[in-house]
């Protein structure tokens, strides 16, 4: 018994053993973690001044900046989230924001800011400033123009906004706990949550919850500490009163007819070139062209064309482009300079008011997308005094394609009267294959991404009077430009057989001559009366076309029936 006695101790010494290490591990397997995590690295804080951003429900990746306990954004990030309305001038130093009838602006570095009528006002701090190249604006200026709310945090700084005030599911804490980084025990702790603290509910799994606190932490808890789950109305901000844009809108249908004039002597052809018209009731002169990139344009206006429309029941809107022979125009110097965009606003104006203008049609054409936000900047501020003296803002655009999004229609669709789609140029001088000019589904669909963005109130559809001859030799494609009476004789000339294409809702005609194959898709009473169904269908403000000289006669039949429609 004694040899055995030490035995059975050994035995039940290693039982002992192994049983505490076991439950050791099943303790420490299910037991907390009061492991915290590193708030930084969780929010991605690189510095000092560097403010995360939790928008809405999830944080993103754009940071703002502290300074001088000023809470910043930067200017893309302005655009992106909250207003996209603000301007940069680069070249002169300046921030600009404009409203339906002032361009408030401000010095970069500086904390005043002035009104077009004159008003300065004093912040308290500093409105923009430069970190570099990068611009970063006051997120308390951004609010005196934009609804949202913002709530800034510290240690470590972050900072919850919303731009939306949406229904949400909230709950309430049941006892005190921690959020962790992710949903189990070993997860590390975020922060501390209270009894009675209320969280908003993001997802429910089986055991964990993701949710985010008053203090905009996003992380888990447990199921078991939530209770009280509740939809939420939250109370919207509204500091800030959208402004309304008035519009001139008429309550016709709008046939506007582009007349091309070259010469002073070209505006004595105004008569004849409307002698065979019906239902004409705007036309618009090819009078300014940009001259130079100081804001000065060459002018062909004439106060007795303007009487004699006026005379024939005619409204003037007056078209300024910048297609001209001198290639020394850079439109970004042009329309990037605050200084160089009013001069020409100006100018325009005086003109339009001097003549005796209705409107102002703006034909700015391959401009680049580094120009897009100056173009934008100087359709808003040339709306101001358009609308102030009751002058028709128009403006031609490309058929949209994505690749010329910049030109930003929906913000013209907002600030302009009336947005005038170039339905035509589907396929043109340097296009590398033959084809329509204004194919049915070209046509189409440009109306209706256009109607996407803009009301339709202001949509204008401009259709061609004009078509394409393709030759095709070898492997090079070349064309040239004729009107409906030449395209005719042309047919006729070479006993071309028509056949009505389907796909482009066109007559078509082609033969051989040797090395050479042509090809030509008409424009006519057919194919513009489908085009006019289309624009019927999406109802519209009207039709636009290109241009007087280049239609026969019996075209016009077609088109009354529509604008009388």
């Amino acid at each position: 018994m004694k040899k055995i006695i030490p035995v059975i101790v050994a035995i039940v010494l290693i039982i002992i053993v192994v049983i505490a290490g076991f439950g050791a591990k099943i303790v420490e397997k299910y037991s907390y973690s009061d492991e915290r995590a590193n708030l930084e690295e969780y929010y991605g804080i690189t510095g000092a001044d560097d403010v995360p951003i939790i928008l809405q429900d999830e944080q993103v990746e754009e940071h703002a900046r502290i300074w001088d306990g000023v809470c910043y954004f930067d200017f893309a990030t302005v655009h992106k989230y909250f207003n996209d309305r603000f301007y940069e001038d680069k070249k002169e130093g300046l921030l600009l924001y404009t409203t339906p009838d002032s361009i408030i602006r401000t010095e970069i570095g500086t904390s005043v800011y002035s009104t077009s009528q004159g008003e300065t006002s004093d912040e308290g701090y500093v409105i923009a400033r430069y970190e570099g190249d990068m611009l970063y604006v006051a997120a308390d200026y951004v609010k005196k123009y934009t609804n949202f709310s913002y709530e800034l945090f510290a240690e470590p700084y972050h900072m919850q906004v919303y731009t939306e005030w949406q229904e949400r599911q909230v709950a309430d804490i049941s006892k005190d706990t921690q959020v962790r980084y992710r949903g189990g025990v070993k997860s590390e702790i975020l922060t501390d949550v209270k009894k009675g603290d209320t969280v908003v509910v993001l997802e429910t799994m089986e055991n964990w919850t993701k949710v985010k606190t008053k203090d905009a932490y996003i992380g888990y808890v447990e199921n078991k500490r939530l209770t009280n789950q509740r939809m939420e109305e939250p109370i919207p901000v509204t500091d800030y009163e959208e402004p309304v844009y008035a519009s001139i809108s008429k309550d016709y249908k709008i046939n506007l007819a582009w007349h091309a004039v070259y010469s002073v002597a070209g505006n004595d052809t105004l008569k004849e070139m409307l002698s065979t018209t019906k239902s004409v009731n705007t036309i618009s002169p090819t009078w300014f062209v940009l001259s130079d990139n100081e804001g000065n344009y060459t002018s062909l206006a004439s106060k007795e064309y303007v009487d004699t429309a006026h005379d024939m029941g005619l409204e003037v809107w007056a078209l300024v482009s910048n297609i001209t022979e001198n290639t020394e125009i850079d439109m970004y110097e042009l329309l990037s300079k605050t200084s160089t965009r009013t001069h020409l606003i100006d100018q325009l104006m005086a003109t339009a008011l001097e003549y005796n203008l209705d409107g102002l049609n703006i034909d700015f054409e391959d401009i680049g997308v580094d120009t897009g936000e100056a173009f934008i900047e100087f359709i808003r501020e040339l709306s101001i005094p358009c609308r102030e003296n009751g002058i028709v803002l128009s403006v031609d655009n490309y058929v949209p394609m994505g690749y010329n999004d910049y030109y930003h229609r929906e913000e013209q669709g907002v600030v302009a009267d009336y947005v005038i789609i170039m339905g035509y140029d589907e396929h043109h001088g340097n296009s590398e294959e033959t084809g329509s000019v204004a194919s049915i589904d070209f046509v189409e669909n440009g109306i209706a991404n256009t109607v996407a963005e803009v009301p339709a109130q202001k949509v204008i559809n401009a259709i061609p009077f004009y078509t394409r001859i393709w030759e095709t030799n070898g492997g090079s494609v070349s064309s040239q430009v004729v009107g409906m009476e030449m395209a005719n004789q042309y047919i006729a000339d070479h006993n071309i057989e028509k056949r009505w294409d389907e796909a482009t809702c066109q007559n078509y005609g082609e033969y051989q001559s040797g090395d050479s194959f042509y090809q030509v898709w008409l424009e006519d009473a057919e194919s513009i009366q489908v085009k006019l169904n289309i624009m019927k269908k999406y109802e519209i403000a009207g039709v636009a076309e290109w241009r007087l000289g280049l239609e026969t006669p019996s075209i016009w039949d077609t088109i009354a029936e529509y604008v009388s429609q």
